[in-house]
């Protein structure tokens, strides 16, 4: 009779462990919890960049969940502070807020990501998206440094009194001297690829040099983003001597130019106002640049005379070079660190010679066209030409 009562109590002992739940009873584990990604620009004061955590329903008691920061191209103390702790979100609640401070800075360069990885859910579970990407946007920032080393003009030439420069010390493109061309105008009359803008994010002034700046990205329709600088309208020129000191863009597709076009292009056209293009560069040959002048009555009877110089060594995108232009009543010629490579006694041309009047300057970077040819999978972006000054003497 003992041994019945003792069996019946441990079976009664084993029911009751049973009910407990002990190890045995899978626990709720609540709504999942997510966090989103932020992409900010950065500015030249620390900022504060907010990460949303979300539940996938409010939740019925507090959820806690640890966070830290982790580098990717930005690192931790440099471009932002590092940030580690548990976020609670409230009973009743679904979201709450993880602050991550970004330095402030100024400098245009490469976006840089950094992450913040959760961990260690209470009454509630991770979700598939656990991990977000902070983008600080750098690319639109208006500070670019410049290795200044290359080829420099000479302060003075014999002869000539400097009648115009500028040296872009300012912090802002002068519109008193230059405006902006802006969209594709059925690609300029040459297949380009651009959309030019009159943003900052394409033209801007820095540390005493102007950047023009070509990117791949979407405007107006196109692919690509530039800058086209006229002085039309504001500063026009009749022989002298020009100096243009400039770094070069390089890569496939990409056409920058230093020139300039007549006057007086909207009463007569073109080739009949004539062009003289200081340089042109295609960026499959960053050693190479071409000298070129135009003219003719109407398109069909358009001519052209013009030469090139390649250098001995490096490419044109290293350093910075000085591109001139002489210019008189009977004769032009280009340079390339005062070493003249073409010559054409314009006096030749027997009717209609255009080299006699007023001339505007552009500075473009052109993408694409049917002599440089389309961009590929070579070509890195952003590309950038960086004028250190532009000056015009006369006598």
């Amino acid at each position: 009779m003992k041994i019945a009562i003792l069996s019946i109590v441990s079976l009664m002992v084993f029911v009751g462990c049973s009910k407990s739940g002990g190890s045995t009873t899978t626990p709720t584990t609540g709504p999942t919890v997510s966090i989103s990604d932020v992409s900010q620009a950065r500015v030249t004061t620390s900022s504060t960049f907010q990460f949303t955590v979300s539940l996938s329903a409010a939740a019925t008691k507090d959820a806690t969940i640890q966070y830290a920061t982790v580098d990717g191209a930005a690192k931790q103390g440099k471009d932002y502070q590092s940030a580690t702790g548990t976020v609670t979100i409230a009973a009743g609640s679904s979201t709450a807020i993880i602050k991550v401070t970004v330095n402030g800075d100024s400098t245009r360069q490469a976006d840089q990501d950094f992450y913040v990885q959760l961990s260690n859910p209470q009454n509630c579970s991770l979700g598939t998206s656990s991990k977000a990407t902070g983008i600080i946007i750098n690319q639109n920032l208006l500070y670019f440094p410049v290795d200044n080393t290359g080829y420099a003009a000479a302060s003075s030439y014999p002869g000539y009194t400097l009648a115009w420069s500028d040296e872009f010390s300012g912090n802002a493109v002068n519109t008193s001297n230059w405006t902006f061309e802006t969209g594709n105008n059925n690609g300029w009359g040459n297949g380009e690829l651009e959309y030019y803008t009159s943003s900052t994010n394409n033209a801007f002034v820095s540390q005493g040099n102007l950047i023009i700046e070509a990117r791949k990205e979407p405007a107006g329709g196109f692919n690509y983003s530039s800058a086209r600088m006229i002085t039309k309208g504001n500063q026009s020129f009749q022989y002298g001597r020009i100096d243009i000191r400039a770094k070069l863009p390089s890569g496939q597709g990409l056409w920058p130019a230093l020139w300039l076009l007549g006057a007086n292009i909207d009463q007569v056209g073109w080739p009949t106002c004539g062009e003289i293009d200081m340089m042109e560069l295609l960026g499959h040959q960053p050693n190479k640049i071409y000298g070129t002048l135009h003219w003719g009555s109407s398109v069909a009877t358009h001519e052209s005379k013009g030469g090139n110089y390649s250098l001995p060594s490096g490419s044109f995108d290293q350093q910075f070079h000085l591109y001139s232009l002489l210019w008189d009543k009977d004769s032009l010629g280009i340079l390339i660190d005062d070493q003249k490579y073409f010559s054409f006694p314009s006096s030749n041309i027997p009717l209609g010679n255009p080299f006699n009047n007023k001339f505007f300057l552009i500075f473009n970077i052109a993408v694409g066209g049917g002599w440089p040819g389309a961009p590929d999978g070579t070509t890195q972006f952003p590309q950038r030409m960086v004028v250190d000054y532009v000056r015009v003497y006369q006598k």
